[in-house]
């Protein structure tokens, strides 16, 4: 083969490989954002302030998941948020462990042999509290 035959090939090669890392950047997914969108936003609002489209829907406001930092001292509360999420920690408008408003989706289900149940769960549990803490007052 030529050396500008191989040249030609291997500048085309790092031209697609370039490519796919930029491609690859651009399509990074906030999994935590996602989870938080898909199952808190509409009562929590957004911002996380307790204004989402759902509260007039409620007797009491949803709460004001900001401010978990604030009012625990400085401290973000992970332990309790999580057990909240899974189910652990009852409060009421999310409805009860076997039940909750957010479906299956933060509880282990069985096997299908693709995934680890568990391990695939607390993934997005942990995405969805990283997610929540970043949207704490500063």
């Amino acid at each position: 083969m030529k050396s500008s035959t191989i040249t030609t090939a291997l500048l085309a090669v790092s031209l697609i490989a370039a490519s796919a890392s930029v491609f690859a950047q651009q399509r990074r997914v906030d999994v935590g954002k996602l989870e938080y969108q898909s199952n808190c936003a509409s009562c929590h609002g957004t911002s996380g302030k307790g204004d989402g489209v759902l509260k007039g829907y409620f007797s009491k406001s949803p709460s004001d998941i900001t401010t978990l930092t604030k009012k625990n001292g400085g401290v973000f509360p992970i332990n309790r948020v999580y057990e909240v999420i899974d189910g652990r920690q009852d409060v009421k408008p999310h409805g009860t462990r076997d039940m909750p408003v957010w479906g299956s989706d933060y509880v282990e289900k069985s096997a299908d042999g693709l995934v680890d149940s568990e391990i695939y769960v607390r993934h997005k549990i942990l995405a969805l509290i990283d997610y929540i803490y970043r949207l704490q007052a500063k």
